[in-house]
């Protein structure tokens, strides 16, 4: 995510739970996807595990970006 909506995120989160809790879960997921990153072969298992991953974090990027669209100008 970009700088100033890492700030916006940031401002929000007392005015917003539902955006601290996405955003949680999204630096989670990240993390949790770094470990898949750094290994030069994954097995089947793991290969499905990241891309279920992708998926959330994705999907959760998306709430964030609907939640912090209400606060910007239009």
């Amino acid at each position: 995510m970009e700088k100033k909506d890492e700030e916006l995120i940031q401002s929000l989160f007392e005015r917003e739970p539902e955006l601290k809790r996405h955003y949680d879960e999204h630096v989670d997921l990240e993390r949790r996807l770094a470990v898949y990153q750094q290994k030069v072969h994954l097995t089947t298992e793991e290969e499905i595990e990241k891309k279920r991953l992708q998926k959330l974090k994705l999907a959760g990027k998306d709430k964030i970006m609907e939640i912090l669209a209400r606060y910007r100008p239009h």
